[in-house]
C-alpha cells in the first residue's frame, strides 16, 4: 500500500510539473512585449506635410488606445509650443511641446508639402532648406546619438535629415522624386516602401507610407496583435516588405547583363 501511495504521489508530481510547463508557454511568447511602453514625438516645422504627420499620429494614438496607454504620442517642434503652419496653405497644427532628443522612444520627422520642382518659396526643396536652418538638425543629431531613440522619417523627412549629413552611409528611402537627391546627400537610396537601417532608423517612401512606417513600429515594439487591431480599425493593411540590409542580396540583372556584354571579345573580321 505504501508503495502504491508513493507511486501515486510521484505521478501527481509529474503531472503538476507538466501542466505548469504547458501553462507557461503562452506567457513566454507574450513576455517579449510585456511591460512595453513608448513615447512618440512627431516633429512639425513650417510647411510640413499634413498627411506625413497625421497618418502616423493616428496610428500611434490608436495603438495607445488598444494597449491601455502603452503608447503616448505628441506633436512637437524645435522651437517649442506654437502653432505650426502646414504646406500648400493648409491648416496649422499646435505643437504641444519642444522636441526632446533626450527622451527615449520614437522621433518621427515628416516631409514638406509644396511644389515638387522650381525655386519658389513654396517649393519643397526650399521648405526643407528653411527647416534645416532652424535648431532642428542639431536636435536630431543628438537624437541619433541617443541609443534609446528610434528615428523615423516619412517622405521628404529623410531628405531633411540628409541635408545636414545625418544619413551619410545609411540606407534610406524618400518619395521617388527625391531619390537621386537623397543619394547625392550621402545616403544609400533603397527602392522599397519602408527601409530599416539597423534598429534605430526607419524611413518611409511617399506620403501614404507614413501609415506603414507607424504600423511597422507598433508591431515591432508592441507586437502583432495591437498592430492588427489598428489595421482593422482603419480598414488598412500595411503595404510592402520592410527592407533590411540582411539576408541574400538579389541579383542585379541589369548590371550583370551589362558586364557580360563588356566581357565578350570583339569580333575580328
Amino acid at each position: 500500500m505504501k508503495k502504491f501511495f508513493g507511486l501515486l504521489m510521484s505521478f501527481v508530481l509529474v503531472l503538476s510539473l507538466v501542466s505548469s510547463a504547458v501553462s507557461a508557454k503562452p506567457k513566454e511568447k507574450n513576455d517579449i512585449f510585456e511591460d512595453k511602453s513608448m513615447h512618440v514625438q512627431i516633429v512639425l516645422f513650417d510647411g510640413f506635410d499634413l498627411l506625413d504627420a497625421l497618418a502616423p499620429y493616428e496610428v500611434f494614438a490608436a495603438a495607445g488606445m488598444y494597449s491601455g496607454g502603452a503608447v503616448t504620442v505628441e506633436l512637437v517642434s524645435a522651437e517649442g509650443k506654437r502653432s505650426v503652419p502646414s504646406g500648400m496653405n493648409g491648416p496649422a497644427l499646435e505643437a504641444q511641446a519642444a522636441l526632446d532628443p533626450n527622451r527615449s522612444g520614437i522621433i518621427l520627422v515628416p516631409g514638406a508639402s509644396g511644389k515638387p520642382a522650381g525655386n519658389s518659396e513654396d517649393a519643397i526643396a526650399n521648405i526643407l532648406r528653411q527647416a534645416n536652418e532652424t535648431g532642428l538638425p542639431d536636435m536630431m543629431k543628438r537624437a541619433f546619438e541617443n541609443k534609446n531613440i528610434t528615428v523615423a522619417t516619412v517622405c521628404g523627412g529623410s531628405l531633411l535629415l540628409a541635408m545636414d549629413g545625418l544619413l551619410k552611409d545609411r540606407h534610406a528611402v524618400t518619395n521617388q522624386i527625391g531619390m537621386a537627391a537623397l543619394g547625392a546627400l550621402g545616403a544609400i537610396p533603397v527602392n522599397a516602401r519602408v527601409v530599416e537601417d539597423g534598429p534605430r532608423f526607419v524611413s518611409g517612401g511617399g506620403v501614404t507610407s507614413g501609415l506603414d512606417v507607424a504600423l511597422y513600429l507598433v508591431e515591432r515594439e508592441l507586437g502583432p496583435q495591437i498592430a492588427n487591431a489598428v489595421e482593422r480599425l482603419f480598414e488598412y493593411e500595411r503595404r510592402g516588405t520592410v527592407w533590411h540590409a540582411e539576408g541574400i542580396a538579389p541579383i542585379d540583372f541589369k548590371t550583370s547583363q551589362k558586364a557580360s556584354k563588356e566581357e565578350q571579345p570583339a569580333v575580328v573580321p
